[in-house]
């Protein structure tokens, strides 16, 4: 039996979210915010963290600076429950700032350690002892990339599921390894504008259609809209859970989370997207993408009382 449920390779980073700012943010101003937290940021962290917290067993590999920033986001891994046993070291964290405005926000990234994580610092002999592997924020790992489609081929050989997150492009390119990867793919899990992007389309209907000629699984996130998914040929939906939006950052990385989850449970893809929205619903309820998930207890009565099959008894 494998020791671990799913393996996850990619970029860790704390988040410095800075609150109600102005829309309108002129030069040599002194700018005002009225709330601020650090926490823990970085797709594929966010995804490892709450998988750890729904009860998966996770295995994150990543690159993370010797410093107070990578100190405290390892810190925030471990109390979930991540296995970080084959965690690579290098000198500068990695670092984001966001600057939501209403819908909207600012990210800026400085990479460090998020761009360095290299071929040689994966030990595929861990990844493979999984039964699922997963990517996240492909285009910010820059050593990595060109080794990218020969790892999901690794582990598709050694019989794991895979899945992908590509998340946004910094250059807006959208090429380069994508399509030598998206054949060893079974799950990809795009937004809608990452949908439209990586697949040279103008609507949504249309990345769906395409995609699903590349891949298995294809779900698109569509926020308040919910989520649909295509699988052989076969079209399904799955509808937002309704709350209070405190922050929406982390909601798809939170998604993949409830997704994946249930998908390793041996659950229908029906099941799949609807535990994804209830998981991207819940981690909007708290700042960042991982503080709700720290909340065992609320996160075990949320998920209860939001359950589909809870309310329809």
């Amino acid at each position: 039996m494998s020791k671990l449920d799913i393996a996850i390779a990619g970029e860790i980073n704390l988040d410095l979210i800075l609150y109600g700012l102005p829309e309108q943010m002129p030069t040599e101003r002194e700018l005002l915010a009225s709330g601020f937290t650090i926490t823990l940021g970085s797709s594929s962290a966010i995804l490892a963290h709450n998988l750890a917290a729904l009860g998966s067993r996770v295995g994150f590999v990543t690159k993370v600076g010797n410093d107070s920033f990578g100190t405290l986001a390892m810190e925030r891994l471990r109390e979930s429950g991540v296995d970080l046993t084959h965690v690579a070291y290098g000198a500068e964290s990695g670092v984001t700032l966001i600057l939501p405005h209403g819908p909207q926000r600012h990210i800026f990234t400085y990479p460090g350690t998020i761009s360095e994580l290299r071929f040689e610092c994966l030990d595929l002999d861990y990844l493979a002892s999984a039964r699922h592997f997963h990517m996240s924020s492909l285009f910010l790992q820059r050593e990595l990339l060109p080794y990218v489609p020969e790892l999901f081929r690794r582990m598709k050989s050694a019989g794991l599921t895979t899945s992908l997150d590509t998340n946004d492009d910094p250059d807006d390119r959208w090429d380069g390894a994508l399509e030598k990867i998206l054949p060893h793919v079974d799950i990809l899990l795009p937004n809608e504008r990452e949908a439209m992007k990586m697949s040279q389309a103008d609507d949504v209907e249309t990345a769906l259609s395409r995609l699903a000629q590349k891949v298995g699984i294809v779900i698109v996130k569509m926020g308040t809209r919910g989520a649909i998914a295509i699988r052989d040929g076969r079209r399904f939906a799955a509808p937002a859970v309704p709350v209070t939006v405190v922050d929406p950052i982390g909601a798809g990385d939170s998604f993949d989370a409830g997704f994946l989850h249930k998908f390793l449970q041996g659950a229908d893809l029906a099941t799949c997207l609807a535990y994804g929205n209830l998981c991207g619903a819940f981690s909007t309820t708290a700042c960042g993408g991982t503080e709700a998930f720290r909340n065992a207890a609320r996160m075990r009565e949320f998920l209860r009382q939001h359950d589909p099959r809870n309310q329809a008894q």
